[in-house]
């Protein structure tokens, strides 16, 4: 069986797949809908993780290089369900903005799962839930789990690898201040 080479956008990795794959791959591609997810190790204590997203949200924007500004759209409180918070941030270089809803908080398993829409993410998708999840391993480190569940608005649209790129910045540059404070 023929072989081809087969890469992911966001990573530098080459995979040798048989065809009949590449071309499953291809239409896994087409799907209007569709989850990715990246992991990272953290360093900071995940008690502290947890808390910047569940109780100091807007925080953020003095953390992350990649977040350019904050501010509440609607509603009194940053972490009630009813707020809709308004994002500006950075995916390659170039400035977007968005609206954001907090869906669910998990305190148990310290996971929360945010609605973005409107805006620059409303153009390219119909659905777009970016899930935050923070664990601690059993040799004391941690990790964040950043998960993406999308539908876009046509065929035409590319899966969020961008804004896997954009989070996995983040998550470094929030590791390093919560390790500081």
């Amino acid at each position: 069986m023929e072989s081809k080479e087969a890469s992911h956008p966001s990573q530098s990795f080459n995979l040798r797949i048989p065809y009949i794959s590449h071309i499953v791959c291809v239409f896994i591609e087409m799907a209007l809908t569709g989850k990715v997810s990246t992991e990272h190790v953290i360093l900071a204590p995940v008690s502290k993780w947890f808390n910047l997203f569940a109780k100091q949200l807007h925080h953020i924007q003095n953390i992350a290089e990649k977040v350019h500004h904050t501010k509440l759209h609607e509603g009194d409180d940053w972490h009630s369900n009813e707020s809709v918070k308004h994002w500006t941030y950075v995916v390659h270089g170039k400035v977007h903005t968005c609206k954001e809803k907090i869906e669910t908080v998990d305190e148990s398993n310290k996971t929360i799962t945010y609605s973005l829409f409107d805006e620059d993410i409303g153009k390219d998708y119909k659905v777009f839930k970016l899930i935050f999840q923070v664990a601690g391993k059993d040799d004391g480190s941690g990790r964040v789990i950043w998960t993406i569940e999308y539908e876009k608005v046509n065929e035409n649209v590319e899966p969020p690898y961008g804004f896997l790129d954009y989070v996995t910045k983040v998550t470094k540059d929030i590791d390093a201040h919560l390790l500081k404070a």
